[in-house]
């Protein structure tokens, strides 16, 4: 297992406040990568079943967060490893980070250096107690179809949340490693949508969210043979993106299972 920590020692009191437009987006409860036409039974049913919207993220200072993926979290095309995304975050939240990556590993595809999530997951230490997860990825699963897919990720996640059932779990969908995106990896980040809403999980795309375009691609992306992941400037931008997408959920406001924003001068009932 491609296993690795980084700390910092300076200590500040939270994550910075988000962008004011981001709140909008995140009212909702999860991004979406695209917004597909649908019929009124179908928007009628998916009233009925409104998942519950995720609460604002809260961290303690200096968070110990795990992030477990691929090989965009192994570090892969980074100078080295610790030059990775994963790696870098600590810095800019002011934490701590576990890394856990294991190149070309998928939900249903075992990796080079370990097997697939599922497995892994089972693999994890139960003491580590970190306050966050950062669930990654992945591209690896976009050419292995349906089949089977999202009982993987089921699994996977049930496992997960209950081997870390004190942490707050956030997914981070998969990034795309060639434009313009492909299918496959447009259906893994709307399956990965869908099933993080349905448990109130946030979920963070980075297609939805066009982290990557043709404008800033070649900065991102090592596209030398046999690469095709992000350079030490493109790991670096993604750790960037990604503390300011954990800023903005903890700015989110609180909303109720229909995703109304709630009013927090009245009393709580559940209190």
């Amino acid at each position: 297992m491609a296993l690795g920590m980084t700390k910092r020692n300076t200590r500040v009191t939270a994550l910075i406040v988000a962008l004011t437009a981001a709140v909008t987006a995140v009212t909702l409860g999860v991004w979406r990568p695209w917004a597909p036409e649908v019929t009124e039974a179908q928007a009628l049913a998916a009233e009925e079943t409104a998942a519950v919207a995720p609460a604002p993220l809260v961290l303690p200072e200096n968070p110990l967060v795990l992030v477990f993926g691929d090989s965009w979290t192994y570090g892969s095309a980074a100078s080295e490893p610790t030059r990775g995304y994963a790696y870098l975050l600590a810095d800019l939240i002011d934490g701590e980070t576990v890394v856990d990556g294991i190149r070309a590993s998928g939900y249903l595809r075992p990796g080079y250096d370990g097997p697939s999530y599922g497995d892994r997951i089972d693999k994890l230490d139960p003491t580590l107690d970190p306050d966050l997860v950062i669930i990654q990825g992945s591209i690896n699963d976009r050419k292995l179809g349906v089949v089977g897919y999202r009982d993987a990720v089921t699994s996977a996640w049930d496992t997960l949340a209950e081997t870390y059932d004190e942490a707050t779990i956030v997914v981070l969908g998969p990034a795309p490693h060639k434009l313009p995106v492909d299918a496959g990896t447009r259906r893994v980040d709307h399956d990965l949508t869908e099933l993080a809403a349905d448990r109130g999980w946030w979920y963070i795309s980075p297609v939805a969210e066009r982290w990557i375009t043709m404008q800033n691609y070649l900065q991102v992306i090592d596209v030398d043979p046999g690469k095709r992941h992000p350079s030490n400037a493109g790991h670096r931008y993604l750790a960037e993106k990604l503390a300011s997408a954990l800023a903005e959920l903890a700015a989110a406001p609180v909303t109720d299972a229909g995703g109304t924003e709630l009013d927090s001068s009245e009393p709580d009932p559940d209190q």
